[in-house]
């Protein structure tokens, strides 16, 4: 299984959501940033260096949201581990993706996710409403 970790980058009450360019697996489809973990990295190193690889910024990971999985077929199977993050320095400049939204979580719904980014999209739309 990869592990897989991801941002849901909150500023100003708005959520961050990519879109993969056309040099990339799912091309078009909406996520959240981030990426394959590397051996010997902790899950908050992971997301902090590739939020800085793919967006130039640096991240503070806040909370820890519900790890899912998602199976692509029988070889490729990923485990997405999402973190609320703040932004602590910089301004977000796309390396990897070709576009950028920031949305009220309730809108996040209405874009055309990756598959495994789903289940996270209703665990943000779902924050603070327990």
């Amino acid at each position: 299984m990869i592990r897989v970790t991801c941002a849901i980058i909150i500023q100003n009450n708005k959520v961050l959501a990519v879109q993969r360019s056309n040099f990339m697996d799912q091309a078009g489809k909406w996520e959240f940033p981030g990426g394959k973990m590397k051996i010997g990295e902790s899950e908050e190193e992971s997301l902090i260096r590739e939020i800085e690889e793919e967006l130039t910024i640096k991240v503070l990971p806040i909370q820890r949201l519900t790890p899912t999985e998602h199976r692509f077929n029988e070889e490729k199977c990923i485990q997405l581990i999402p973190y609320i993050c703040t932004i602590k320095e910089g301004e977000v400049t796309l390396k990897e993706h070709r576009n950028m939204a920031w949305l009220d979580k309730e809108l996040l719904i209405q874009l055309d996710w990756c598959e495994p980014d789903i289940p996270v999209v209703h665990q943000v739309i779902n924050l603070g409403n327990r």
